[in-house]
């Protein structure tokens, strides 16, 4: 399935020093900036920095927009603000950064997905205005209501009734029933 539109976004995180024996540093995603386009091997620009937090900029990825998923950036809409949800890889490679973007969605379901492994870090960040407007029409130009479909029950097998829809009886062979002799 391929994406139906898509926006190149900036990513923007925060580095934290922390008081912590196995890891010096927090990293969490705090803003996405629209219409950002950053070259793949760029590197990390420096937004602010203070003492013990330094935010940068660490480059830019797409947002993607699929037809199929309009409940979740519906449900994602309802949320006040509503979320890009940034999804950070562990950097792997000795040459690479603590953190690696590796994922943006505006889909809760989709973001949801990445939290399982304990490994991402996933985090919601707000919306931008620019983001939300073109999200809603979106939405209006592709989403279909599915009207909810009840399930029948299936009746559950009674041994105590016969009859029709019930299992067929087994016999079971050295019961003693059939005495011969």
């Amino acid at each position: 399935m391929s994406a139906l539109e898509q926006l190149s976004v900036g990513v923007v995180v925060e580095r934290r020093k922390i008081d912590n024996p196995w890891q010096e540093f927090r990293w969490t995603p705090i803003d996405v900036i629209p219409g950002i386009v950053i070259e793949p091997d760029s590197s990390w620009k420096i937004i602010r920095e203070e003492e013990g937090v330094i935010h940068y900029l660490i480059g830019s990825m797409m947002i993607e927009l699929f037809r199929g998923e309009t409940e979740g950036y519906r449900s994602n809409m309802s949320n006040d603000p509503p979320k890009v949800y940034v999804v950070l890889n562990p950097g792997e490679e000795a040459d690479d950064p603590d953190v690696v973007p590796f994922l943006l969605t505006v889909c809760p379901y989709e973001a949801e997905r990445y939290t399982e492994s304990g490994e991402d870090i996933v985090e919601g960040v707000p919306m931008p205005p620019e983001i939300v407007a073109w999200l809603q029409a979106f939405i209006e130009k592709h989403h279909v209501d599915q009207p909810f479909l009840k399930r029948k029950q299936k009746k559950a097998y009674d041994p105590r009734k016969g009859g029709l829809g019930s299992r067929p009886r087994v016999e079971l062979a050295g019961r003693g029933d059939d005495d011969d002799g």
